[in-house]
């Protein structure tokens, strides 16, 4: 049975987004380094910046990705409105015992353990602007989405984040698809 969970937008701030990463905005030039600044994990492999093209993501979803080895940048270019889905980071690590396999612990292909994220834990936030948002590790997120028939972002990740380090949940095998509203 197919199931559409509507998600209301928030706005996202560094006091709503906290849980999930940080919201990155602008700071007069010169300032020093603080912990306004994006916090980055990218020590695990070679960063890779890079624009990418996105056509038609509209405000729905049903599978959410996480990165377990890497923190994620991710802002439009242009500060056009988007909006990105995330629940809480849930890796596990690398080894597990036996009796918590059996407590929907999942091990991934990319060879780490998590739970799943319940459906109930998945937020939307609305980003627009010129800021960006930096993902924690193993944060769970589905997007950019966004209205436009296009839009571009800028991405700052590993090079071989989506070849090795990329985890994805699908809602929709349990027949839920989200839908974002403002």
């Amino acid at each position: 049975m197919a199931t559409k969970k509507v998600l209301k937008a928030v706005e996202a701030t560094p006091e709503t987004f906290h849980e999930f990463g940080q919201v990155i905005e602008a700071s007069p030039d010169g300032q020093q380094f603080d912990s306004s600044d994006a916090q980055l994990e990218l020590h695990r492999g070679v960063p890779r910046f890079y624009i990418m093209h996105i056509e038609d993501r509209k405000l729905k979803f049903s599978k959410i990705t996480h990165h377990a080895s890497v923190t994620q940048c991710l802002g439009s270019i242009g500060g056009g409105e988007w909006y990105l889905g995330v629940a809480k980071a849930s890796i596990l690590g690398e080894t597990r015992n036996v009796a918590e396999m059996a407590n929907n612990v999942v091990k991934s292909k990319c060879g780490h353990y998590y739970v799943p994220p319940a459906p109930d834990d998945v937020q939307v936030f609305r980003i627009v602007g010129p800021k960006f948002l930096k993902l924690n590790v193993g944060t769970w997120h589905a997007g950019p989405l966004f209205r436009a028939n296009a839009m571009d972002f800028y991405n700052l990740e590993l090079s071989n984040t989506n070849v090795v380090d990329h985890t994805t949940h699908d809602f929709g095998k349990n027949g839920i698809t989200f839908i974002v509203e403002d």
